[in-house]
């Protein structure tokens, strides 16, 4: 992907105008309708002017994919205002990323499932360091989970409350962490291809009480 930086007015603006022209493209049809060549007429330019800002289609995909991303990082803060302590806190974080998640499936899939071809983290790096504003003002202890594209590494931050507050041991905060990650991705899967049939609220409902359970099991079995 180019490299530019936020002085560059041209290149930015240019770079804003494909990702909205992407972004209506899945609005109005779908994100497997999104191509090169669909995005470049919309937006007014030729294909070969995209390919001096993304090396790929997924790539593009995944920017404007981002441009969803910051209503779920947005809500964040106020999601878990009124946790109870910090093992709620914990819930409440991966219920809310759930929450979004299951409501656009296949933007999600995009950001934290899909090969894009390059360091996700990167890329997710120079999206919010061109675009601040989509990110909000998150809390600055929320901020390294939120710009990181790694679920392993999100769901380490996001339990490194429980580790230090003495809820559980390191290893076994991994290994909860890990089983969490691991049924998110296996719903995700299933409802991007379309293998169930629940919705965005029954899926949210039922992993939230897998989630509950997993942390209640690793907590109690310290």
């Amino acid at each position: 992907m180019i490299d530019f930086d936020n002085k560059d007015i041209k290149k930015k603006r240019t770079l804003k105008i494909f990702i909205e022209a992407t972004r209506e493209i899945i609005e109005e049809k779908g994100i497997n309708k999104v191509t090169i060549r669909g995005v470049a007429k919309k937006a007014g330019y030729n294909s070969a002017t995209i390919y001096n800002y993304f090396d790929n289609c997924k790539q593009l995909i995944f920017f404007a994919s981002l441009d969803f991303l910051g209503e779920y990082s947005q809500a964040m803060p106020d999601y878990i205002a009124d946790a109870d302590d910090e093992i709620d806190r914990f819930i409440k974080m991966w219920e809310c990323f759930c929450k979004y998640s299951f409501e656009n499936p296949n933007i999600y899939y995009a950001i934290f499932t899909d090969n894009i071809g390059d360091h996700p983290e990167i890329l997710m790096e120079k999206y919010f360091n061109l675009f601040p504003e989509k990110l909000g003002t998150p809390p600055a202890d929320l901020l390294p989970m939120l710009l990181d594209p790694d679920l392993s590494h999100r769901a380490a931050i996001a339990s490194k409350p429980l580790i230090e507050e003495n809820f559980l041991e390191e290893k076994k905060a991994r290994q909860m962490d890990n089983m969490i990650t691991y049924i998110y991705h296996g719903m995700l899967t299933l409802m991007v291809n379309q293998r169930i049939e629940y919705s965005s609220d029954q899926a949210l409902n039922i992993i939230t009480k897998q989630i509950k359970a997993i942390v209640e099991n690793a907590i109690c079995c310290q």
